[in-house]
């Protein structure tokens, strides 16, 4: 890499105080500005990383002098933000879901596309190193025909007072939040999913949004996956993904990931668990290396744009009570432009 990337953030709430800590000793990148219209905020997160604190993104695009930013801020702002620091040349790592709606996740594939500039969705699940070595171990058939990928995101949280919970804002409840998770990581083993379908569970917190949900999706194989969703349950289980084949199950844990053959006694640990602040560094090298033309996206275009049709898609399996198809635009999508690569400053 020729030299460091600089970034801002954009929002310095607790998502941004993840990258804050992420992009601690990486040497190649560094948070040059930080945006925040609570100018307290703002800074407070720009005294502690020492960059420059901006409070409108005009005044961030004309005077901070960076490369990329990373959009932190609610999902219904997204694509306002993000297309503008685009048409200002700056490359956009966009916080999940990419956007509240396909059209709205469409225009702004379309604006990086026009400008020439890299813009992805940030999900940390699949940067995480156990699920790239559970993936690795199902690409060359170590538990033989993948039959069934089963996840869950399900934790007790008060979300009364959270903006998660305001449709207007979020998008909808734990579906897009949660589940934009559950279904890149769904997508990452299962490659394409065809249709979706959903349960909704009780809503317990009284919350104008779904809390707990059931997702059900499946491939063009007819291979099949499945994901708890929840605010309001606590499923008290050590791993989060389960990957079941032929010949045998791969189980992806907080703690310890471990995979057994059939007919084997014992278990394989081949991983040591979540680790947050690894999964958000890759992230960030990952896009830097993009940025400098040395490595392609892990997620791409139309990986991203696919997580939004698909959680579309269950909202209209929802509110209709049957499979529903994923929308077919994912397969128009233009792949990333190949950027030159950044000059030594």
């Amino acid at each position: 890499m020729k030299r460091r990337v600089r970034f801002a953030i954009v929002g310095t709430g607790s998502v941004a105080q993840a990258y804050e800590t992420a992009f601690k000793g990486y040497s190649h990148a560094a948070i040059a500005a930080a945006c925040d219209t609570n100018e307290d905020a703002a800074k407070a997160f720009a005294a502690r990383v020492g960059c420059k604190a901006f409070t409108s993104l005009d005044q961030l695009t004309r005077e901070a002098g960076i490369d990329a930013a990373i959009v932190c801020t609610p999902p219904a702002t997204h694509e306002q933000i993000s297309v503008a620091l685009l048409s200002c040349g700056i490359n956009v790592l966009c916080e999940k879901p990419l956007s509240t709606t396909l059209a709205s996740a469409s225009r702004m594939l379309e604006a990086a596309r026009r400008h020439n500039l890299l813009l992805t969705m940030a999900s940390k699940f699949r940067y995480v190193s156990d699920i790239r070595m559970a993936k690795a171990l199902v690409d060359v058939r170590a538990i033989g025909d993948l039959i069934f990928v089963e996840n869950d995101f399900a934790s007790r949280i008060d979300m009364a007072n959270r903006w998660n919970a305001d449709p207007s804002i979020s998008g909808g409840g734990v579906l897009i939040d949660n589940g934009t998770h559950s279904v890149d990581i769904l997508r990452y083993f299962l490659g394409h999913l065809s249709d979706v379908q959903i349960v909704e569970g009780r809503r317990i917190q009284g919350l104008p949004v779904e809390d707990t949900v059931r997702l059900f999706v499946r491939n063009e194989d007819g291979v099949t996956g499945t994901s708890d969703l929840s605010w309001s349950t606590d499923k008290e289980m050590t791993t989060y993904l389960r990957v079941y084949g032929s010949e045998g199950t791969i189980l992806v844990g907080w703690k310890e990931s471990k995979y057994r053959r059939r007919g084997e006694a014992d278990f394989t640990i081949f991983g040591r668990g979540y680790d947050k602040v690894q999964a958000f560094r890759s992230q960030i090298v990952n896009f830097c290396e993009a940025i400098c033309g040395e490595a392609d996206l892990l997620i791409t275009p139309r990986d991203s744009l696919a997580s939004v049709a698909t959680i579309s898609a269950a909202y209209a399996a929802l509110e209709r009570n049957r499979w529903e198809s994923v929308s077919t635009q994912i397969e128009e999508v233009i792949p990333f432009p190949t950027t030159q690569p950044l000059e030594a400053s």
